[in-house]
């Protein structure tokens, strides 16, 4: 069963970013950019607000305007993009971590990345880095952990439907 849509919300909403926070900037846009495969769209620095803003996604690089006020729109315009927001400073703090959801029950628990075919994204992701996947409960799901501790669901769409029914 579906629920209703209000008749009154216009069609164009869209599910644009997901906001996790980083401690060390540099590890965690390796990790999702050389393993992950994902490209950044947009560095954006807050200096009055101490806070850097990387937005990515899985976009071609072509499509990716030169000028920053086209490619601001752009990237705003894209949907579910990856948010990894840095505060100034906390790369030196040995002591800071992050509530990643996954440490205490019932926090956030994670994002999922659509791959053709599991087994071989996980092999891929293991020789491109010091990256484990760890299988879910399911066969056919994987999770990896990201320099922060955010939990990653990797999964296959056309696998979907018969882990769900099992």
């Amino acid at each position: 069963r579906t629920c209703e849509c209000s008749k009154d919300l216009p069609f164009d909403y869209m599910l644009q970013q997901t906001m996790l926070r980083v401690k060390d900037p540099a590890r965690s846009l390796d990790f999702y950019t050389r393993i992950l495969g994902m490209m950044l769209l947009q560095k954006i620095d807050f200096p009055s607000m101490r806070f850097t803003f990387y937005s990515l996604g899985y976009e071609d690089k072509a499509d990716i305007p030169a000028d920053v006020k086209e490619r601001t729109a752009w990237t705003f315009s894209r949907r579910a993009t990856l948010e990894l927001t840095h505060n100034w400073g906390t790369e030196c703090d040995a002591d800071l971590s992050y509530h990643n959801g996954n440490n205490e029950r019932r926090g956030f628990g994670h994002i999922g990345i659509a791959v053709p075919d599991v087994y071989a994204a996980c092999k891929l992701f293991e020789e491109q880095g010091s990256v484990s996947a760890v299988a879910g409960r399911r066969k056919g799901l994987a999770f990896v952990q990201d320099p922060d501790g955010y939990w990653i669901e990797i999964l296959s769409p056309n696998n979907m439907f018969s882990l769900m029914s099992s």
